[in-house]
């Protein structure tokens, strides 16, 4: 992978770096809920709508979808 600029790599390692107990959250779903949230911190206009997503991820129950 080419070198990413420093918004990019903190929202990849959000997802890579998640840490949760596979039981009871889905780690994709973590992961993309850590992921907007780090891109949250890079978007002004958009922050709200990024944490709404990444709460939703959040809240869900580990269905396995």
């Amino acid at each position: 992978m080419s070198e990413l600029s420093p918004q990019a790599q903190a929202v990849w390692d959000a997802y890579e770096l998640v840490d949760c107990d596979p039981y009871k959250i889905d780690p994709r779903k973590a992961g993309l809920a850590a992921a907007l949230r780090a891109a949250a911190l890079y978007c002004k206009r958009d922050r709200l709508q990024l944490i709404a997503i990444a709460s939703e991820f959040d809240s869900q129950e580990n269905n396995n979808d």
